[in-house]
C-alpha cells in the first residue's frame, strides 16, 4: 500500500514509538510503501526543530537532523505540484494533499483533525495511524 504519513506521524513513529512506529516497520517489511516530498521534509525538520522537542531528542541522543535524514531514507521522495487551498479548513493540509496526489498514493495517514475530517481526497483514503494499520493487517 503506498501512503503518505503526515509530519505528525513521523514525528510521532520516529520519537514515540507505538502505532505510528509500526508503519514504519511496516514499510521496512514491504508492507507499505513510504512516499514524501522536499515540501513534508522542510515541515518535519521545522517541527523537529521546535523547542518542545528538544527534550526528546536528548533522550534518544538523536538531532533532528539525524531524523529527517533517516526518514529520507526510507521514503521515497515526488516532486509535488501546489494544490488549491481555498477548501481546506486547515491551509497548511495542503503539502500533504499535494503529495499524496503527485506519489498516486492510495492513503494518507495523519493525526490532525482537519485531515481526518475529510475521510478521502480526490479519491485517497485519509486515515488515522491504527486505521492504517488495520487495512494492512499488521500484527501489533
Amino acid at each position: 500500500m503506498r501512503v503518505v504519513l503526515d509530519t505528525n506521524v513521523v514525528a510521532s513513529a520516529l520519537l514515540w514509538g507505538g502505532t505510528p512506529e509500526r508503519l514504519i516497520e511496516a514499510a521496512g517489511e514491504g508492507t507499505l510503501e513510504l512516499v514524501t516530498s522536499e515540501a513534508l521534509l522542510a515541515e518535519l525538520a521545522g517541527i523537529l526543530g521546535r523547542p518542545k522537542f528538544a527534550h526528546k531528542l536528548g533522550e534518544k541522543n538523536v538531532a533532528a537532523t539525524e531524523i529527517v535524514s533517516r526518514y529520507r531514507e526510507i521514503a521515497e521522495i515526488v516532486a509535488a505540484v501546489p494544490i488549491e487551498e481555498s477548501a481546506l479548513r486547515d491551509p497548511d493540509d495542503a503539502a500533504v494533499l499535494a503529495c499524496a496526489i503527485a506519489a498516486s498514493a492510495e492513503a494518507i495517514v495523519s493525526g490532525d483533525d482537519d485531515l481526518l475530517a475529510l475521510g478521502n481526497y480526490q479519491g485517497i483514503a485519509i486515515l488515522s495511524p491504527a486505521g492504517c494499520l488495520k487495512r494492512v493487517v499488521v500484527a501489533p
